[in-house]
C-alpha cells in the first residue's frame, strides 16, 4: 500500500495544526504533562485533525491514513527526550518517522492512549501495539493499563474491554510495510535504551513463551484491577464474556482445535450479524453487510497456538467463579427481561456455553491435584447454574434466513473460508435460482471452477429444477451454460472427476437423464464435432477434440461414447485416434449398477450394444481388434493424461468365454481377440488368476475336442475353419506357458488340486487333446494312449501309460501314432525315435507303408494347415530314413527316362504318395466320408504339400549340381518332375467334384509355367526339341480329358506355348 511520503502532504499538515491548537489550549504547560483530566479540554483539536484527515481522504483510504497518523504519534510518545545531538543526524537519514515526529510537540503516553480511546480505536492500538518488540510491547501494555487504573471511568472500562477483545482476536500481518518500518525503528532506537532494557517488574521474560500470553495476564489483572468501576450489565456481560473466551481458546481447547464445520461456522456468523442488525446501540448496527461478516469472522474465529501459563488459568478460573456469584443475579435478571437480544448479552451467552462444554471435557480428561479439581468443579456447577436460568437468550428475537446473503458476501470478497462457502453455496437448493444467487454465480464464475463445486451445482440444478416448475426455462439454461462453462475451464483430471460424479449419480445417460429439456443444440453439436474428428483424426488435434468431447461425454455420455465406438469400427484409420480420445476420460471405466451385469463397465456395455456382432466387412472386425488393444494398452499422447479403459480379464469375460464354442457366430473373432489379449499382456502383472485360468484350459479344450468330429456336425454348427485349429492350439499352448510361468502364485495345495480337476475334465473329451498338455501335466501324470501304440512304439512306462479307447481296436497302433505325431514337432520328432520296425526286413517294411498310407487317409481331412505340415514334415523324414517304401508306377511315362532322378526321388515319391492317398479317400468306401466343405479342405492341404515340393525342386534344381557333385545340370530331371506332378494333379482333379478343384487348376497352371520358363533355359539340340515336341503332346492328351470346357482350352492353350 503506497501512501506517499511520511513528511509532506496535506494530511500531515492538518495533524500538525491540530496538536498546535492543543499545545496552544494547555499552555502555559507542554503536553507532555497532560492527565487524564486535561484531555476532554485539551485533547478535541488533535481529535478533529484525525476526523478530518480520515473524512478528506473518504474516498481513498481513510483508516490507513488514520494508522498512519497514529503510528507517528506513538512513535513520538516513544522518542527520548532529549535526543542526544550525536543521534540526532543519524536518525533524520534513517528513521522515516524522526523527521513529521519533530513537526509535533513533546507527549507523553495520556494523549496517546486518550486519543485512541476518543477514536475508539482499540483493533489499530491492538496492530500497533503487536509490532513492536516484546520488552516494549509489554512496557507499552503495562503503561497502558496504569492510565486505565487512574480515574477509571465507563469510558475507560469500555475501551479496555474492547482492547482485550482485540487482543484476542489479533492474528498479525507480516505483509504491512507501515507496521515493519514502526518495529524497526522501535527495535533500532528503543530497545536498547535504560527505559525498556528490562520488562516490567511484575513479569518474567521467557523466550519460548508465544508473546500474547503474557499481555493476556497483564489483561486479567488489569481486570482485576478496575473490576469495581465496571457497573453497567453490558460492560459487565462484555467483561465475563471477554474472559470465557480467553479461558476456552488460551487454556481449555486442544493445541490443534478441530475447525468448526463450514455449516456451523456460517451459522455463527450469522447470529452475530443478526444480533448486530437488532441492537442499534453496537457500532456495526450501520454498516454494510460486507463489513458486519469481515468483522463477524474475526469475533468467530478465536485460535490459539500457545497455552496460559496454569498459574494464570487458575487465577482467571478464581476470578470467573467470583465474577458469576456477584454479578450473576443481576445478569440473570437483565437476560430473562422482555428487552431485545444485544451483542454484549449474546456473546456472553455463548460464551459461557463454549466456556461449559470444553471445562467439562478439561475435567474429565485432565489430572488435576484435588485442590485445583474443587475449583473446576465449583466453576463448573456455577457456569452450568447460570446458562440453565438463560438458556433462551440465544434465540430471542434473531433474525433469520441471512446465512445465504452471509455466505455471498464471504465469496464476492473472498474471505476467509470462501471456498467452503462455495460449496455450501452450489449446495443449498433453497437459495438456488434466486436472483442474489445468479448474480453471486456470474461475478464468481472462476472460484467455481472445482470437479466438487461443479458436481454440487449440477446436483442442485438437477433438483431443483425438477421440483420447482416456477423457474424459468431460460433462467436454468444459463446457470446450466454457466456450470458447463466451469467445467471446460478445469483441468483433464478434474474434468473426469465431474464425470465419475455425473456417471454415478445420473448413470450413461448423464445430465440429459434430467436436463434434456434444458441441453437444445447437443445432437447438432455431436454431429459437428464428430464430423470434425473423422476429418482431423491427428495428434496435433488431439487436445481439441479431447476438449469437444468432454463437453458431449457429461451431457448424454451412451451417445458420445457408442457414437465413437461406432464410428471406430466403421472409418478406416480412424480407431487409434478415437481410442486416444476415449482414454483421456478414464471416468468412463465404471460399474453400472443397473442391467442384466452389474460387473460389466460403461464402455464394455457400449461397445457389446453399438458394434459387437453387428460387423459388416473383415476390415472392421479387424479396426475392432485394434480399437481393443488401444483401450487395453492406450498410446500415450503428450500433454494428455491417458489411461486403460479396459482391463485383459474383462476382455476375456466380456468378448471371449462366452464365445468359446464351435457354433458360435463370433468363435472366429473372439478367438483373434484372445491371442491379442494373451500376447500384449503376457509380461504383465499375472492377470489371468482373475478369470480362472484351470476352467479357461478346460474351455479351450473343450472347443479343440470339437474338431475330432468336424466334418460329422452340420454346416450350421461349424462357425470355425479347421485352420481355426491352429489358433486355438496357439492360445492353448500360450495360456498353459503363461499359468506355468505363474505357478508360484497358487499355494502347492491349490496348484495340485486345480491340476487333479483338469486331468480329471479332460478324461471326457479325446485323448490327444490331453495329450496337448504333456508339458502341463508333466511330473504329475503320465500320458495317456491308446494301448495299440505300445505295439509299435517302445514307449516308457514311467512316462507314458496305456488306455483302452473306442475304436482302437488290433491294427490301430498306427493311426494312434500318426495322431500323436502332427501334435507338435516335438513329439512327432519323439514318436520318430520310438518307433520300432525291423528296417532289414522288406516285409514289415512293406506293411508299415501300407498301414502308413491308410493312416494318413484316415487323418488328413481332420488336420488343420499345421497339423498337416508336420505329418509333411514327418513323411520327408520317413522317406530320408527309408523306413516308407513309396513305388513309383509308369502310368504317366511313355519312354523311360535316361535321367538321374535320384535327387528327386522324394519329391516324386511324395506326389505319388498323395496321389494314392486321393485315390484311397476318393474309392467307392471313402468317398462319402466328406462334405463338399471337406473335400476343399484336403484339397487345400494337398495344394499346400505340392507347392511345397515345387519350392522343394526349384530349390534343389537351382543349387543341385554343387550339391550333388556333379558336372551337369538338374534341368532335364526337373522337367520330367513337373509333367509327373502336372499329371497327378489332373488324375486328382478328374476324381473330385469340380466344384472344390479350382485351387487344382490353378496349381496346374503355375506347374506349366514352371516347365515353360525351365524349358526356354535347356539344351537347345535337336534332340531335346523332339523330346520337348513329344511331352508337349503327351500333356496335351492329358489335359484333354479336364472339365469344364474353359479349364481345358486354357491348359491346352499354355501347353502350346512351349
Amino acid at each position: 500500500m503506497d501512501l506517499g511520503p511520511l513528511n509532506i502532504c496535506e494530511e500531515m499538515a492538518i495533524l500538525h495544526g491540530g496538536f498546535l491548537l492543543a499545545e496552544q489550549l494547555f499552555r502555559p504547560k507542554a503536553l507532555a504533562e497532560l492527565t487524564k483530566s486535561d484531555w476532554e479540554h485539551v485533547g478535541r483539536p488533535i481529535v478533529e485533525a484525525l476526523r478530518e484527515i480520515s473524512s478528506t481522504t473518504a474516498c481513498s483510504q481513510p483508516f490507513a491514513w488514520k494508522k498512519k497518523a497514529l503510528v507517528i504519534i506513538w512513535a513520538k510518545v516513544l522518542q527520548p527526550s532529549p535526543i542526544a545531538p550525536s543521534d540526532t543526524e543519524t536518525r533524520w537519514q534513517e528513521d522515516v518517522f524522526f523527521s513529521v515526529g519533530n513537526m509535533i510537540p513533546t507527549i507523553n503516553h495520556t494523549v496517546l492512549f486518550e486519543l485512541l480511546k476518543s477514536l475508539e480505536a482499540s483493533g489499530l492500538f491492538i496492530q500497533l501495539l503487536m509490532a513492536l518488540p516484546t520488552t516494549i510491547c509489554r512496557a507499552e501494555l503495562e503503561h497502558f493499563l496504569e492510565h486505565m487504573a487512574v480515574d477509571t471511568s465507563s469510558k475507560d472500562v469500555a475501551f479496555f474491554l474492547e482492547v482485550w477483545w482485540e487482543m484476542m482476536k489479533h492474528k498479525g500481518n507480516q505483509q504491512d510495510p507501515l507496521l515493519s518500518q514502526f518495529r524497526t525503528m522501535a527495535h533500532k532506537y528503543l530497545s536498547s535504551s535504560d527505559e525498556f532494557s528490562h520488562p516490567p517488574k511484575r513479569f518474567k521474560s521467557d523466550p519460548d513463551v508465544c508473546p500474547t500470553m503474557p499481555l493476556l495476564a497483564m489483561l486479567l489483572t488489569g481486570l482485576k484491577q478496575i473490576q469495581s468501576r465496571i457497573l453497567c450489565p453490558g460492560m459487565k456481560c462484555c467483561a465475563l464474556a471477554n474472559l470465557a473466551d480467553m479461558l476456552t481458546v488460551f487454556a481449555l481447547m486442544e493445541d490443534d482445535p478441530q475447525e468448526v464445520s463450514a455449516t456451523v461456522y456460517l451459522d455463527k456468523l450469522a447470529t452475530v450479524v443478526s444480533v448486530w442488525n437488532s441492537d442499534t446501540q453496537n457500532p456495526y448496527h450501520q454498516q454494510a453487510l460486507a463489513e458486519k461478516v469481515k468483522e463477524a469472522e474475526r469475533d468467530v474465529s478465536l485460535s490459539s497456538v500457545a497455552k496460559l501459563p496454569n498459574e494464570t488459568i487458575f487465577v482467571g478460573f478464581e476470578f470467573m467463579r467470583s465474577l458469576l456469584r456477584e454479578w450473576g443475579a443481576e445478569l440473570q435478571a437483565m437476560l430473562n427481561s422482555s428487552q431485545g437480544t444485544n451483542y454484549d448479552s449474546y456473546r456472553l451467552c455463548d460464551s459461557l456455553t463454549s466456556f461449559s462444554q470444553n471445562l467439562k471435557l478439561y475435567l474429565d480428561t485432565a489430572s488435576l491435584p484435588k485442590e485445583e479439581k474443587q475449583v473446576v468443579c465449583e466453576l463448573a456447577d456455577c457456569v452450568g447454574d447460570f446458562l440453565r436460568k438463560t438458556n433462551k437468550v440465544l434465540n430471542k428475537g434473531l433474525e433469520k434466513d441471512l446465512t445465504a446473503s452471509i455466505a455471498m458476501a464471504i465469496i464476492e470478497q473472498k474471505m476467509d473460508r470462501h471456498m467452503e462457502m462455495c460449496y455450501i453455496f452450489a449446495s443449498e437448493k433453497k437459495w438456488a435460482f434466486s436472483d442474489e444467487w445468479l448474480g453471486c454465480l456470474v461475478h464468481n464464475q472462476a472460484l467455481f471452477q472445482d470437479p466438487d463445486l461443479v458436481l454440487k451445482l449440477l446436483e442442485t440444478v438437477v433438483e431443483v429444477s425438477m421440483t420447482d416448475r416456477a423457474i424459468p426455462k431460460s433462467q436454468i439454461k444459463q446457470v446450466i451454460d454457466l456450470i458447463l462453462e466451469c467445467y471446460a475451464d478445469l483441468s483433464l483430471p478434474d474434468k473426469n472427476k465431474v464425470l465419475s460424479g455425473v456417471l454415478l449419480s445420473w448413470g450413461r445417460k448423464g445430465l440429459s437423464e434430467k436436463l434434456l429439456a434444458y441441453l437444445e443444440g447437443f445432437q447438432e453439436d455431436l454431429n459437428t464435432t464428430f464430423n470434425q474428428l473423422a476429418q482431423s483424426a491427428s495428434e496435433q488435434g488431439l487436445a481439441k477434440a479431447v476438449a469437444s468431447v468432454a463437453r458431449l461425454v457429461i451431457l448424454h455420455p451412451e451417445i458420445t461414447v457408442k457414437k465413437m465406438c461406432g464410428m471406430a469400427v466403421v472409418n478406416l484409420g480412424t480407431h487409434k485416434f478415437l481410442a486416444q480420445i476415449l482414454t483421456a476420460f478414464p471416468a468412463l471405466r465404471f460399474l453400472e449398477e443397473q442391467g442384466p451385469n452389474p460387473s460389466t463397465t460403461f464402455v464394455v456395455s457400449c461397445l457389446k450394444e453399438t458394434v459387437w456382432t453387428k460387423f459388416s466387412t473383415p476390415r472392421e472386425e479387424k479396426q475392432f481388434l485394434e480399437l481393443l488393444s488401444c483401450l487395453m494398452s492406450p498410446v500415450k499422447p503428450q500433454g494428455i493424461p491417458v489411461a486403460a479403459l479396459l482391463e485383459p480379464d474383462e476382455v476375456l469375460q466380456e468378448f471371449v468365454l462366452p464365445f468359446l464354442m464351435l457354433d458360435v457366430e463370433e468363435v472366429d473373432l473372439s478367438l483373434k481377440i484372445f491371442i491379442q489379449t494373451l500376447e500384449a499382456n503376457a509380461l504383465e502383472e499375472y492377470w489371468l488368476q482373475t478369470c480362472a485360468p484351470f476352467p479357461l484350459i478346460f474351455n479351450l479344450c473343450q472347443l479343440l475336442d470339437c474338431f475330432s468330429r468336424y466334418w460329422q456336425l452340420p454346416k450350421e454348427k461349424r462357425y470355425l475353419s479347421l485352420d481355426g485349429k491352429d489358433l486355438v492350439i496357439q492360445i492353448l499352448e500360450l495360456l498353459c506357458e503363461i499359468v506355468l510361468a505363474n505357478a508360484e502364485t497358487f499355494s502347492p495345495d491349490t496348484w495340485i488340486k486345480s491340476l487333479s480337476w483338469l486331468h480329471r475334465k479332460l478324461e471326457q473329451l479325446d485323448w490327444t487333446v490331453r495329450l496337448r498338455l504333456k508339458n502341463f501335466f508333466e511330473g504329475h501324470f503320465k500320458c495317456e494312449v491308446p494301448a495299440t501304440l505300445f505295439e509299435i512304439c517302445k514307449l516308457s512306462e514311467d512316462e507314458w501309460t496305456s488306455q483302452t479307447h473306442p475304436g482302437y481296436g488290433p491294427g490301430t497302433g498306427l493311426l494312434a501314432w500318426m495322431e500323436c505325431c502332427y501334435i507338435s514337432s516335438s513329439i512327432s520328432e519323439q514318436m520318430l525315435s520310438l518307433l520300432v520296425m525291423d528296417v532289414s526286413n522288406p516285409e514289415e517294411v512293406r506293411l508299415f507303408s501300407k498301414g502308413f498310407l491308410v493312416a494318413l487317409v484316415q487323418v488328413m481331412p481332420w488336420c488343420s494347415s499345421r497339423e498337416w505340415q508336420y505329418l509333411y514334415q514327418l513323411t520327408r523324414r520317413l522317406l530320408e530314413k527309408q523306413l516308407l517304401h513309396v513305388p513309383y508306377s509308369l502310368e504317366y511315362i511313355q519312354f523311360v527316362p535316361l535321367l538321374n532322378l535320384k535327387p528327386l526321388a522324394q519329391d516324386l515319391q511324395l506326389s505319388v504318395l498323395l496321389l494314392r492317398a486321393f485315390q484311397f479317400l476318393c474309392s467307392q468306401s471313402c468317398r462319402n466320408w466328406l462334405p463338399m466343405e471337406g473335400w476343399s479342405h484336403v484339397v487345400k492341404l494337398l495344394c499346400s504339400s505340392l507347392t511345397n515340393l515345387l519350392d522343394s525342386v526349384r530349390l534343389i534344381q537351382s543349387v543341385g549340381p554343387c550339391a550333388q557333385g556333379q558336372e551337369q545340370d538338374l534341368t532335364q530331371e526337373a522337367l520330367f518332375f513337373y509333367t509327373q506332378v502336372f499329371c497327378h494333379v489332373l488324375h486328382i482333379m478328374a476324381m473330385l467334384h469340380q466344384e472344390v478343384c479350382e485351387p487344382l487348376y490353378v496349381l496346374a497352371l503355375e506347374i506349366l509355367t514352371c516347365y515353360e520358363t525351365l524349358s526356354k533355359t535347356s539344351n537347345p539340340s535337336v534332340s531335346a526339341l523332339l523330346q520337348k515336341v513329344n511331352e508337349q503332346r503327351f500333356l496335351k492328351s492329358i489335359a484333354k480329358n479336364i472339365s469344364p470346357e474353359e479349364w481345358r482350352q486354357t491348359l491346352l492353350q499354355k501347353i502350346s506355348n512351349f
